[in-house]
């Protein structure tokens, strides 16, 4: 069920990845302000734009599963915001290394966007905790997709709060001077983004597949003991 289309889109991510690898490295130019430390931007807003949207993917399943009942859409959503989070630390890892390349220090606390990221970030470390308190399986799909929804909709508040913000030392590498980015940069920014973001559905697909894979096991050997 969850396997369909796996390996198209683990191919297409693997080569848009690579694709994207050599933009980077032999076709972006280096930035006039930032030099070569520039280029971890290629990685570092894809992941974040990517982990954003998989915290609201994992939202709208979870309105599905209090929708239907239908407990597959809980784990769509649990493994959308398990890999979200997964992303969410490499953002915040690279975020660093960028900041003290550029502004001579690991984090600036009066920086909305780093702030702002950190604080969706810590909000949805506490759904390991709330989920896994909660032995029932019912009660814990259901709890964990009221948080799930309720963080959801939280994250594009919280990104309309930050754009609108005065202070912004943060650079907006999407909207420089003049509008746009270079051709050179933006498409390069694109298609690290669209490899990013297949990565994360095939990642997405193996787990649900893994996780679909061991219950069917864990019914089997059930069966298997109780007939014995």
């Amino acid at each position: 069920m969850y396997s369909k289309g796996l390996a198209p889109i683990a191919a297409a991510a693997a080569v848009t990845i690579t694709t994207a690898l050599v933009l980077v490295f032999f076709y972006a130019p280096n930035d006039a302000d930032q030099g070569f430390v520039q280029k971890i931007f290629y990685i570092h807003v894809p992941m974040a734009i990517v982990a954003l949207c998989g915290f609201v993917a994992g939202g709208v399943f979870a309105i599905r599963h209090l929708r239907s009942g239908d407990r597959s859409w809980d784990m769509r959503s649990y493994v959308a915001i398990h890999l979200s989070i997964i992303l969410g630390l490499a953002v915040l890892i690279t975020g660093s290394i960028w900041a003290k390349a550029s502004w001579g220090h690991w984090w600036l606390w009066d920086e909305p966007v780093l702030v702002s990221f950190l604080v969706v970030f810590l909000l949805y470390c506490v759904y390991y905790p709330l989920r896994f308190s909660i032995e029932d399986p019912d009660r814990q799909a259901r709890y964990s997709s009221v948080f799930a929804i309720t963080a959801g909709a939280f994250v594009p508040l919280n990104f309309i709060a930050v754009r609108l913000a005065e202070k912004y030392t943060h650079p907006r590498v999407l909207s420089q001077t003049g509008g746009s980015m270079p051709g050179e940069m933006r498409v390069t920014f694109l298609v690290s983004l669209v490899g990013v973001a297949l990565l994360f559905v095939a990642l997405w697909k193996l787990e649900l597949t893994a996780k679909h894979a061991s219950m069917q096991l864990k019914k089997l050997r059930n069966r298997a003991r109780v007939a014995a």
